[in-house]
């Protein structure tokens, strides 16, 4: 099928051809960052599979578009097509979403994670809608014989008023689509003012099919033949497998084998995402999932101590590092110890503005606090799951994943298969959190349906999930702010770390304040395995900055609203250094912002109130958290929310996902951690890994969202961080202490009795 050959640019990679059906059909890589290879550009898939997004329009004037996001709650399967449909001028009743498997060969990222997936889309999207608009007119143009400018669009419809024509997008589908292909520098997008579908609330497009049950998860799949599989891991992270008797099992109903996996094969260079706290398990396979997890209970195995190790990983630029991995088994109080050796040693200085070290030296006062907070889990709904079906040189891979690119490589190298011979396809996620852009899961399933030459469905149990990683760092940090004799502030010194990784953003806020700054990190190494939680590293850090800027407003009599937003006018007015990854106009806003929405000032009786701000994922975020004391116990009341994150694409959704990261972020600081005990994690079900529950949830949230011309940027994770030093604060001024370790509530339950 040949295609007309166009200009492209960075804003747009367009594709036209008539349908074998009658319409037309705009093909378009909008995560490739609008590059597309010269292939891409001369050549099309005969088939409708192969294409990985686009816009098909029929006969009867029906949309389709097919999202190669995958979707785990944040809605993209709906925004993205709002953004769309908006630019192509259609009705949404008649727009119809599908979720589009992995290609590889089409998209250069097709990932969803760091609250990116509305931001990056944004532009192309609307470029491959308003191309589609475009040539509909000149298809009616030139089937009416007017001038193309004459004709306009409306809700699908074309009209060209002088002679009264009027028809609808499917009728001339089928001719637009053999029209070349405007520049797209040429094709005009909408004003803001003029979205019709954009900043108004749609439903999201599933929503039906969750709550009737219909199958749109991994855990629904089943095909003819299918076996299931479970799969056994040491008990201790710094720990391995020796040997095992499958006999132990082989002979139980329902089971068919047990055997050793080897997820990556010795020479494979990993990428990040390619993370696996036990790359050996065994693997059980059964007739059921029922009777494959109770084998797991009766099977025969001896493990050992892992020794130091150390595995290639693929740095920037294709070189690769050695990753060290150290032996022994850790214990959660060891961890605390060594975090707290670090705070007294040099860090790695990261930032320095002015002369801090002086500044401290004339100090009248030193305010320092120290912040930690544990390892967490993500604890995903949906328990970890893949289908696989690979036979001879073909793999068909269906599961919840995040990051399908990034798992194609060890697929490939693994099952020793051309990654043209592998198709992942991609099922709804019941939860992400960051856990799925680890797709370890599908590695393991893939190679014991290659093993058995089978299709298999494996399941991990919520212990195997728990207690097999991927965690959240635990962090420290220590925070010292230089005073004058008049309570001015002279200097700020931060120093974080963690293990194995340090939380430390040294260009945001306070940077670029304070004439005297020093941002210093540092980490410890590790064998228990870490890896993305929601707001990564600002999920920790925004609540040791924030908590540390309340007591330091305090310490300097001022409020807390009007000491961030004089940091911040200074940082706009005369900022320090060039670095600054804010702005703090539009940081000031959303303090201001909340500020008028809780009637800061006015406190209700029997309320504490707190206030936090933060910024990331290009986003900016104030939160104010109300709390009252009842029967000797916080409860969280209200919380405000502002939120400043450019363009709204779909209102109702969005202050859903913001409800939902503000009780999110609540649970996790009053109750979430994961200890260990010789490599042992202490919680392996919700029976011990205390989640908040639906009657701790706040009475009442609010989320207010700044009027914004900008282009859109993060959601799903900037209402996160705030929480954690809003309730903080909130909590102090309910019982007169500071809270300086997560989670919470162990400290609380010590107080005897609450100040309200």
């Amino acid at each position: 099928m040949t295609l007309i050959d166009k200009k492209l640019n960075r804003r747009s990679f367009l594709k036209v051809s008539t349908l074998a059906g009658g319409g037309m059909m705009l093909s378009f890589s909008w995560l490739a960052g609008c590059k597309p290879t010269a292939e891409e550009v001369l050549t099309m898939p005969d088939e409708w599979f192969t294409i990985n997004s686009y816009i098909k329009i029929g006969e009867n004037g029906a949309v389709t578009l097919f999202n190669p996001n995958p979707e785990f709650g944040q809605n993209v399967k709906t925004s993205l097509p709002m953004i769309l449909a908006d630019e192509l001028d259609v009705d949404w009743k008649n727009v119809f979403v599908e979720q589009a498997d992995f290609y590889p060969e089409r998209f250069e990222r097709q990932f969803t994670g760091g609250s990116n997936s509305v931001r990056s889309s944004w532009k192309p999207l609307r470029t491959a809608g308003a191309t589609a608009r475009h040539m509909l007119i000149n298809a009616a143009a030139q089937t009416w014989n007017v001038p193309a400018g004459e004709i306009i669009t409306s809700t699908g419809m074309l009209e060209h008023k002088s002679s009264g024509k009027k028809a609808g997008y499917g009728e001339l589908a089928s001719l637009a689509g053999t029209l070349e292909a405007p520049d797209p520098e040429a094709v005009k997008l909408k004003e803001n003012a003029d979205f019709k579908i954009i900043g108004n609330s749609k439903k999201n497009v599933d929503g039906a099919k969750i709550v009737t049950g219909k199958p749109l998860f991994a855990l629904d799949h089943k095909v003819e033949g299918m076996k299931y599989a479970a799969i056994v891991h040491p008990p201790a992270f710094g720990m391995k497998l020796k040997s095992f008797d499958k006999s132990s099992v082989t002979s139980l109903p329902g089971i068919q084998d047990a055997f050793e996996v080897k997820v990556f094969k010795d020479d494979y260079g990993r990428n990040f995402f390619d993370t696996t706290t036990f790359p050996e398990i065994i693997a059980i396979v059964g007739n059921s999932t029922w009777e494959v997890m109770q084998a797991k209970k009766k099977l025969n195995v001896e493990w050992e101590k892992a020794p130091d190790s150390t595995f290639p990983m693929a740095g920037r630029g294709g070189q690769n590092m050695d990753i060290k991995v150290p032996g022994g088994l850790e214990n959660s109080a060891a961890h605390k110890e060594k975090m707290a050796e670090y705070i007294t040693k040099p860090g790695n200085v990261q930032r320095k503005d002015g002369d801090p070290e002086g500044a401290f030296k004339k100090a009248a006062r030193v305010l320092e606090r120290t912040y930690t907070a544990p390892f967490l889990a993500h604890n995903t709904m949906e328990p970890m799951n893949a289908f696989a079906d690979v036979k001879g040189d073909k793999a068909v891979i269906y599961g919840p994943t995040q990051a399908p690119e990034s798992i194609m490589n060890a697929l490939s190298s693994s099952l020793g298969l051309p990654k043209e011979n592998i198709q992942i396809n991609l099922a709804r996620m019941g939860g992400g959190f960051g856990r799925r852009a680890y797709s370890h899961h599908l590695v393991e399933a893939a190679l014991i349906s290659q093993k058995i030459q089978a299709p298999v469905k494996m399941v991990y149990s919520r212990e195997d999930d728990m207690s097999a990683g991927v965690y959240r760092p635990t962090y420290s940090a220590t925070y010292r702010a230089a005073l004058d004799e008049n309570n001015n502030l002279l200097a700020l010194h931060i120093k974080a770390g963690g293990i194995p990784e340090s939380p430390l953003h040294a260009n945001r806020f306070p940077a670029g304040a304070i004439d005297n700054y020093l941002a210093e990190g540092w980490q410890i190494e590790s064998n228990i395995t870490i890896g993305a939680f929601r707001a990564p590293r600002s999920n920790f850090i925004a609540g040791a900055e924030q908590s540390f800027l309340d007591e330091l407003a305090e310490e300097m009599g001022k409020d807390p609203i009007e000491f961030r937003l004089e940091l911040l006018k200074r940082a706009e007015t005369n900022p320090v250094g060039e670095r600054n990854d804010y702005d703090p106009k539009r940081y000031a806003g959303v303090l201001e912002l909340v500020r008028e929405k809780s009637n800061w000032s006015a406190v209700p009786n029997g309320i504490s109130r707190g206030v936090s701000a933060y910024f990331c994922h290009n986003s900016y975020v104030a939160e104010v958290i109300d709390v009252s004391i009842k029967d000797n116990q916080p409860v969280v009341e209200n919380v405000f929310a502002a939120v400043d994150c450019g363009i709204v694409v779909n209102p109702d959704a969005a202050a859903n996902m913001g409800e939902g990261a503000i009780v999110d972020g609540i649970g996790n600081a009053f109750y979430g951690e994961m200890a260990f005990e010789n490599g042992v994690p202490t919680k392996t079900n919700f029976d011990k890994y205390r989640m908040i529950r639906h009657s701790e949830a706040p009475k009442k949230i609010e989320v207010h969202f700044v009027e914004s011309t900008e282009d859109p940027t993060g959601l799903g994770e900037p209402l996160f961080p705030p929480v954690f030093a809003a309730l903080g604060n909130s909590l102090y001024k309910a019982t007169g202490k500071r809270l300086y370790d997560q989670p919470f509530q162990p400290q609380i339950m010590q107080m005897e009795n609450l100040r309200m």
